[in-house]
């Protein structure tokens, strides 16, 4: 997933339109692995969002994860209102690859989940991550209420000495409310349950929360 050069962050009065309608409208897409619909939200269970680079790899992560109930790949954090995903590679749109789970907080809990986001990519790297150069590879968490962002917030800063120690920079991770999520157009979801041998490495540091 590379093509995107793009390294900052685009003003709201330049990035592209978009367009009225969604590029993928979820209610009928049944998540490939799981068999849940991927937008999905049953009683009782949470939403998360998270944005660790190549949102391929990051999704299949989250799905095999227990307690998870549904994921979705999609577009976060930006400015254009229904992107494609060309629209969001050009880095004019201001959007993050994002991954969407919802989990049974029964079975898992949103400290769990901070566990895998933070141990399964360099959330010190700014808008890439590996060779995957572009604002749409940043580290972001797009939290829901005040809850997520205290335990989002704690998190980073239990393990920001962890990966100092380990010779990392500070992390670069944005914490910021969750706005509007885009979905990603239907290839895109569970890609690589689709796809087994594409190409979406993960950046882990080898460094663990503890």
């Amino acid at each position: 997933m590379f093509g995107s050069t793009k390294s900052t962050m685009i003003a709201p009065d330049a990035a592209l339109p978009g367009r009225d309608r969604p590029i993928l409208t979820p209610g009928t897409t049944f998540h490939e692995v799981l068999g849940t619909r991927i937008d999905e939200v049953p009683p009782g269970a949470d939403v998360a969002y998270f944005a660790l680079g190549c949102f391929w790899g990051a999704e299949k992560l989250f799905w095999q994860q227990d307690g998870v109930i549904t994921t979705a790949v999609g577009y976060q954090g930006g400015f254009t209102p229904n992107p494609t995903y060309e629209e969001v590679c050009s880095g004019r749109t201001g959007h993050a690859e994002t991954v969407r789970v919802v989990y049974d907080p029964a079975k898992t809990s949103y400290g769990k989940l901070l566990k895998v986001f933070l141990e399964n990519h360099d959330p010190t790297q700014g808008m890439r991550q590996g060779n995957d150069h572009g604002t749409q590879y940043r580290s972001a968490l797009y939290v829901t209420g005040p809850e997520q962002e205290a335990a989002a917030r704690q998190a980073i800063a239990d393990y920001q000495p962890r990966l100092t120690s380990s010779g990392y920079g500070a992390i670069t991770t944005e914490v910021l409310p969750a706005g509007p999520f885009h979905y990603a157009e239907r290839y895109h979801q569970q890609y690589l349950d689709k796809n087994p041998n594409g190409y979406c490495p993960i950046h882990a540091t080898g460094v663990t929360c503890g």
